[in-house]
């Protein structure tokens, strides 16, 4: 064989290699659906709502007292609904569309803003 023509075969062979790994490295192994979120489910404040704000929304530079609103048990409900945060539709409600704003999509997922929006949807009950 040819020097020039077992050089092309040898870069070919490692090109094909690079793609290969960089192919089978890149790709997730496993695809994770979140979990299904009904709309018809009754959506519970103490329950379902406010475990997701202690979780996510709650620290000492956050929703934990110092801004508004206050998110910490005991003293969320009062703020969201007294403060205007909760209101019909659900889909422009001020709670809604500030978890679904650039800053606050980080801190919470898919299903936790499902939650919210058919909390709120279900007439945002202390329950």
């Amino acid at each position: 064989m040819n020097p020039k023509a077992k050089k092309v075969k040898q870069s070919l062979v490692a090109v094909i290699l690079l793609a290969a790994f960089t192919g089978f490295t890149s790709c997730e192994k496993y695809s994770f659906l979140p979990p299904a979120v009904n709309p018809n489910e009754t959506w519970h404040f103490q329950g379902d709502i406010q475990p997701i704000f202690s979780a996510k929304c709650i620290s000492i530079s956050c929703h934990g007292g110092p801004q508004a609103p206050d998110l910490r048990p005991g003293k969320s409900y009062n703020a969201l609904t007294k403060g205007g945060y909760v209101n019909a539709p659900a889909e422009t409600s001020r709670l809604y569309v500030k978890m679904n704003s650039s800053e606050h999509l980080p801190r919470s997922t898919e299903t936790d803003r499902l939650k919210v929006l058919y909390w709120i949807q279900q007439g945002a009950l202390n329950n």
